[in-house]
């Protein structure tokens, strides 16, 4: 059962990662790794979420079936994905990334990139605060 509650949070979860910190990455060639964080979370955090809510409620249908098996995927899936979406993607891996700033595009040109003269929170006017740019993934 562990093995196969760690292959379905491993696959389901990875798309969230992807969906998160590419936006980061596009945010933080305009705006600097800390900013990029700020956004990025404020702009994929709602859409992550409510995936995270359906997915979780998806797999916790399986516990009307009345086979353990399902009834342990169930509730096993279910959980990881609500801790992964609400806990995880919500506060540690943007934490991590604003803590660490531009190390964490290490291996990459944005590590050895000078953030200095970037600009702060957002270049843009006010009503595009309230509504960020939508950018392809």
């Amino acid at each position: 059962m562990p093995l196969f509650a760690f292959v379905f949070l491993v696959a389901l979860e990875i798309d969230y990662s992807i969906f998160l910190i590419s936006r980061i990455r596009e945010e933080t060639l305009v705006r600097g790794t800390r900013w990029a964080v700020l956004v990025g979370l404020r702009v994929t955090g709602g859409v992550i979420t409510s995936a995270g809510i359906v997915l979780a409620a998806t797999f916790a249908a399986l516990a009307v079936i009345p086979l353990l098996f399902l009834l342990q995927i169930a509730f096993l899936v279910g959980f990881g994905v609500l801790l992964d979406a609400l806990v995880v993607r919500s506060f540690l891996v943007p934490g991590l990334f604003y803590d660490l700033g531009k190390v964490v595009w290490w291996p990459s040109r944005l590590a050895r990139r000078d953030e200095a003269n970037l600009p702060g929170p957002s270049p843009a006017s006010a009503s595009e605060r309230r509504a960020p740019r939508v950018g392809t993934v």
